[in-house]
């Protein structure tokens, strides 16, 4: 079948709400998507029948820990590894703050920590906090002009003494895909871990961190259908080695010693759903991608899950530049991101000259058109831009639930406001 976008919005509910006596066009999926029945359906049932904590010998707690075992294995299935790789928390936040505090006791000789203008500051606040340590934090450059990494500068900032190499697998900001695998690559030639934010990218491409090579990978949910969840990677022999902080009855193996107190069932259990729901896509538009597995020892459902990612971007990529041509045909609009002939994700932003972009967004709000304004916490990337006193960039996010039709709305509205 070819790729059915109705199918696809059928599956949520959400999809139906007016504003104003318009309907909703949801725009403000890299803030974070809307969700499927599935998803809802099985975080109800996880409520129903298994609502217990973890380690009880009675029926429910047993199904509860049955639950979080499949959704760590579906989860591992998404990213490509084993499911003992793969812990739940808060967010990816909260997991990263972690992960930093815990890199940082046993660092030895190695303290400086490398960083970019571009990540978001989940990907930023952390290792920052690490000065209070004696960690010395270098930032890599990011070029206004091309919106890319300089990836010389983050060369030049390597040395034996870089502990982590914290970088985003795209902006969230303006959709710029970073060179994830040659930096992955430069960091471990200087015996540097890496920490990947792949929080934006997990919508937009498949994430395989055995062929990354990556050391640690989080990312979250809620960015793919899912609940409020945040979900950790770490390769095995660096996770085993992690001196997390815990509690002393917290189990010492992986992927137990980083996932602190209760977690959240049922949104793990949704987690693990809206993987499925991804898979199930595959199953049904992505045959043309299936190529992908060639060679490759995956599961069964890890194919279906790249081969459904393959098919939602297949789809949205070609809206992406549809939008970004249009843009920027209009007088006083200057659209932000990557060269045309480099990867990106079909997340767009731009500004009106003279209008602050936090009026743009209101407006366009107001005809059900849901758009995000301001700086989306990747607030060093819209500093280094120039635009945080004039409310930051308007950012258009594609989901594969987005239709051409609601482009065209978007843009008859962005020509309005623009042409006063």
């Amino acid at each position: 079948m070819t790729y059915d976008v109705q199918y696809v919005r059928q599956q949520f509910p959400a999809l139906n709400l007016m504003v104003n006596g318009h309907a909703a066009a949801f725009f403000d999926g890299p803030g974070g998507t809307q969700v499927p029945q599935r998803v809802i359906d099985a975080m109800v049932d996880y409520l129903v029948r298994c609502n217990a904590n973890s380690g009880g010998s009675f029926l429910t707690s047993r199904n509860s820990d049955q639950v979080i075992c499949n959704a760590r294995q579906v989860l591992a299935d998404f990213l490509g590894c084993a499911a003992d790789e793969v812990a739940f928390g808060q967010n990816m936040t909260t997991l990263n703050y972690q992960l930093a505090f815990a890199l940082s006791r046993e660092a030895g000789s190695r303290r400086e920590i490398l960083i970019t203008e571009i990540d978001h500051e989940a990907n930023r606040g952390p290792w920052l906090a690490l000065a209070e340590r004696g960690f010395e934090i270098k930032e890599v450059r990011f070029d206004p002009d091309s919106c890319m990494l300089d990836l010389e500068d983050f060369l030049s900032k390597l040395s034996e003494k870089t502990l982590v190499a914290a970088f985003s697998y795209a902006s969230n900001g303006i959709g710029t895909v970073n060179d994830v695998h040659r930096m992955v690559h430069m960091a471990h030639q200087v015996g540097a871990l890496t920490v990947v934010d792949a929080v934006h990218f997990a919508l937009h491409g498949p994430v395989d961190v055995r062929e990354l090579n990556t050391d640690f990978l989080i990312c979250s949910a809620y960015k793919f259908f899912g609940p409020h969840v945040g979900v950790f990677y770490g390769r095995r022999d660096c996770f085993e080695n992690l001196s997390a902080y815990r509690l002393r009855v917290q189990p010492e193996q992986i992927p137990y010693r980083i996932e602190t107190g209760t977690l959240n069932h049922e949104g793990i259990a949704g987690a693990g759903e809206a993987v499925e729901f991804i898979a199930d896509l595959g199953e049904k538009f992505g045959q043309p991608f299936d190529t992908e597995a060639t060679g490759k020892v995956w599961s069964e459902r890890r194919r279906r899950i790249v081969a459904g990612m393959k098919a939602m971007e297949d789809y949205e990529q070609p809206l992406a530049h549809k939008l970004i041509r249009a843009l920027e045909q209009i007088d006083r609009v200057r659209v932000y991101g990557p060269p045309a002939d480099s990867p990106r994700t079909s997340t767009v932003s731009f500004t009106i000259e003279g209008i602050n972009s936090e009026k743009v967004a209101a407006e366009l709000g107001e005809k059900g058109l849901f758009v995000w304004d301001g700086h989306f916490y990747a607030i060093r990337l819209v500093e280094v831009l120039g635009l945080m006193n004039s409310g930051g960039l308007v950012r258009v996010g594609l989901s594969p639930y987005n239709t051409e039709q609601e482009i065209e709305r978007l843009l008859i509205a962005v020509k309005r406001i623009a042409e006063r």
